[in-house]
């Protein structure tokens, strides 16, 4: 507890709304090599091609408690890279990003690969929009 200017107790809380837990491990998880995108499903696949901008939340769902968090992630990753790799790799990055950022603890994560995509195709999508 912290002390206000009359040396009485002051109570104190740091809450996190689950959107801000869901972009910072979206923005976390987008920078590891070997994820192309975070993904939805069918619904927030149409509503993406409805509505313009990119949503870093995309694809993630979090249970946000006082002290810690539970996270789990849909994920397309590219062709021929190491899947077990690209989890640990995001695991520790978004583990220490919100450990870093918020002091919450990650007790519980979850990776869903439901996709990969070559070279390719990743070049084909980014000349089509």
């Amino acid at each position: 507890m912290a002390m206000n200017n009359n040396g009485e107790q002051l109570k104190t809380k740091l809450t996190f709304d689950d959107q801000v837990i869901k972009k910072i491990a979206g923005i976390t998880a987008n920078q590891v090599d070997g994820v192309i995108s975070l993904d939805g499903n069918v619904f927030s696949e149409l509503t993406d091609r409805l509505t313009p901008g990119s949503d870093s939340t995309k694809g993630i769902d979090a249970d946000v408690g006082e002290q810690q968090v539970s996270l789990k992630l849909e994920a397309t990753i590219e062709y021929g890279k190491n899947a077990t790799q690209i989890f640990k790799e995001v695991l520790g990055k978004v583990k220490q990003a919100l450990k870093e950022m918020t002091g919450l603890t990650l007790v519980e994560f979850e990776l869903h690969i439901n996709d990969v995509k070559t070279k390719a195709e990743i070049k084909n999508e980014d000349s089509s929009k």
